[in-house]
């Protein structure tokens, strides 16, 4: 009991059940969550609104990121092993240029793609993030620029956003200053998570059991890889 006591108050209790929890929706969810798909209701809102509307927006924004399993899960890879604050904003900076360019240049440029294909990427991203946390790569002598990596992955996340948004059919109205509004409430969400994560992680950094069990939440983050990755084929080979 004593054992049990100790694991339900640990950090690395509540991050192993988080990551459990995560696999378990989206073994579980329908299709469309993992398309960044958008609420019935917030569907027909955006669709009735002409002109500028900042505060609907920064919260469609903020609530897709807090609720995109995928994000998140590569966000949690991302910052995993990061101890400095700087190294963290320079990693999740790297990945908020890359979607930012690709969410806003891909809806104004009427630029869109497959969007089961972008999120199989974006579960791929996934898969390579804790691959690369666990030294899947430098084992067999692959040396990736990690900063380089987050970027362009950022750019499929971007994709998947725009690809998205563009299915809202938004009014031409407005459509910069909603556009830009959505993509600050996307950077809102992200704050939120990391906030989070990065608390957790940094309570859990200083204890014996991030030695023992971070290999284990790495192949928990590559599972969820790989069942966002599946998911996603088989939805684009159904469609």
């Amino acid at each position: 009991m004593t054992a049990l006591r100790a694991f339900r108050l640990s950090p690395i209790g509540w991050a192993l059940l988080t990551l459990a929890a995560v696999l378990v929706t989206v073994a579980l969810a329908p299709f469309a969550a993992f398309a960044h798909d958008v609420a019935e209701g917030d569907k027909a809102f955006v669709q009735s609104i002409e002109g500028p509307a900042i505060f609907p927006f920064l919260y469609l924004g903020a609530k897709h990121m807090v609720t995109g399993y995928d994000h998140i899960a590569f966000l949690v890879g991302v910052v995993f092993f990061l101890r400095r604050l700087k190294d963290v904003v320079l990693y999740v900076s790297m990945f908020t240029i890359g979607h930012s360019i690709t969410l806003m240049g891909g809806v104004l440029m009427g630029i869109g793609a497959n969007a089961y294909i972008i999120d199989a990427i974006i579960g791929l991203s996934v898969i390579y993030k804790g691959v690369e946390n666990i030294g899947g790569f430098a084992k067999i002598g692959l040396n990736i620029d990690t900063r380089l990596a987050v970027l362009v992955f950022g750019l499929f996340h971007g994709m998947g956003l725009a690809t998205k948004v563009m299915d809202l059919e938004v009014s031409p109205n407005g459509l910069l200053t909603n556009l830009i509004s959505f993509n600050v409430g996307v950077e809102l969400g992200q704050v939120i998570v990391l906030a989070f994560v990065v608390t957790l992680f940094n309570s859990w950094r200083n204890r014996p059991s991030f030695a023992k069990y971070a290999k284990a939440a790495n192949i928990a983050l590559i599972a969820v890889g790989v069942a966002l990755t599946a998911v996603q084929i088989q939805g684009y080979l159904s469609s």
